[in-house]
C-alpha cells in the first residue's frame, strides 16, 4: 500500500456488513425473528463504533416496521453519536410514543440526553423531571435521587449554575427519604452532595468553598465502605483544579481518574490545550470520539471534542 494512503479494508468490511444485512432483509419477510436479528446486528455495530453502518441497518428495519420501538430507540442513539441531533430527537419522540410501560422512563431519559448532546439544558430538563416524578411517585427514592443528580450535572456543565445547585440539592434530599439506609449509603449521598457543591463552587471561582467541599468528600471516603468512589475523588480534584486555573495540578489528578470516562478525557484535552500541548489535546479529543456511550458523560464531552478537533482536521 503506498505511503499515506488510507487502508481501504475497514471501509470494505463496513460495506460488506451492510450489504449482507440489507440483502438478507430484502429477501425475507420482515417477521419478528428477522426484525430481532437485524436489531441485534445493528446494536453490535453501534457498540463497535460502526455508527453509520448501524444507522443503515436500523433504517432498513424501520422501512418495514415503522412501529418498532427498539429500532426507533436504537437509531436515535446512533444518530446522536453521529452528530445528527435533530434526526435523533425525532426518533426518540417516536420511541417515547411506542415504549412499553417498562421502557418509558428510559426513553424519556434518553430524550433528555439527546437534548444534552445538543447543549440545550432548558429543553432537556422536562424529560429528566418526568423520570424523577415517576420514580418519586413509585417511592423509589434512590433511583429518583440519581436522575435528579443527573439533571443537576446537565445544568452545571451547560452553565446553568443556580439550577444545578437546585437539582443537586433535590437529589441529596430525595436520597434522604429512603428508609433504613446503611451507613455507607448515607456517606455516599453525602459524598455526592459535597462533590457537587465543590464543582459548583469551582465554576463560580469560589476557591475556599471548593477546597472545603473537596475535603468533605475525602473525609467521607476515608470512612470506608465506598472504595469504588476513590477514582471519582481524583476526577473531583482535577475538575476543581482545572476551573480554579491550576492546570498542571488538574492534569496530574485527572490522569489518576477513570481513563475510560469521556468527560475525564475531554477535561484532559482542554487542560492540555490551555498548556499549549495541541497534539496531546487532540489525542484526548480523539479518544472521546471513540466512546459509544449514550450517557451524560459522553453527551457533554462528545460535542466539545468534535468542536475542538474541527479546526485541526
Amino acid at each position: 500500500m503506498p505511503l499515506g494512503m488510507a487502508d481501504p479494508r475497514p471501509c470494505r468490511r463496513w460495506f460488506l456488513v451492510v450489504a449482507a444485512v440489507c440483502t438478507f432483509a430484502c429477501s425475507q419477510t420482515m417477521d419478528q425473528a428477522t426484525t430481532d436479528s437485524l436489531i441485534s446486528q445493528a446494536r453490535k455495530l453501534d457498540l463497535d463504533g460502526q455508527t453509520e453502518a448501524a444507522i443503515t441497518v436500523y433504517a432498513r428495519v424501520l422501512d418495514s416496521r415503522p412501529d418498532s420501538y427498539d429500532a426507533h430507540y436504537g437509531i436515535a442513539r446512533a444518530l446522536d453519536l453521529a452528530g445528527r441531533y435533530e434526526e435523533a430527537r425525532a426518533h426518540f419522540a417516536s420511541a417515547i410514543d411506542l415504549a412499553p410501560e417498562t421502557e418509558r422512563e428510559q426513553a424519556l431519559r434518553m430524550m433528555g440526553l439527546a437534548w444534552t448532546f445538543a447543549r440545550n439544558a432548558e429543553a432537556a430538563a422536562p424529560y429528566f423531571r418526568a423520570v424523577y416524578d415517576r420514580r418519586v411517585a413509585a417511592r423509589n427514592f434512590a433511583a429518583a435521587s440519581e436522575v435528579a443528580n443527573e439533571l443537576g450535572r446537565v445544568h452545571l456543565e451547560l452553565g446553568v449554575l443556580d439550577l444545578a445547585e437546585v437539582w443537586y440539592r433535590t437529589g441529596h434530599e430525595t436520597a434522604g427519604r429512603e428508609a433504613g439506609r446503611q451507613a455507607w449509603r448515607v456517606d455516599l449521598a453525602g459524598m455526592r452532595w459535597a462533590h457537587a457543591q465543590a464543582r459548583i463552587a469551582a465554576r463560580r471561582g469560589a476557591s475556599a468553598d471548593a477546597r472545603r467541599q473537596t475535603a468533605v468528600v475525602k473525609q467521607l471516603l476515608d470512612n470506608g465502605g465506598n472504595e469504588d468512589q476513590r477514582v471519582q475523588y481524583e476526577y473531583l480534584r482535577g475538575y476543581v483544579d482545572f476551573y480554579l486555573k491550576d492546570v498542571p495540578a488538574a492534569v496530574s489528578a485527572l490522569e489518576q481518574a477513570d481513563q475510560a470516562d469521556p468527560f475525564v478525557l475531554v477535561l484532559l484535552g482542554q487542560a492540555h490545550d490551555d498548556l499549549g500541548n495541541a497534539d496531546r489535546a487532540a489525542a484526548y479529543y480523539r479518544q472521546v470520539l471513540q466512546s459509544t456511550s449514550h450517557a451524560v458523560n459522553n453527551a457533554i464531552a462528545r460535542p466539545i471534542a468534535r468542536e475542538r478537533l474541527s479546526p485541526r482536521r
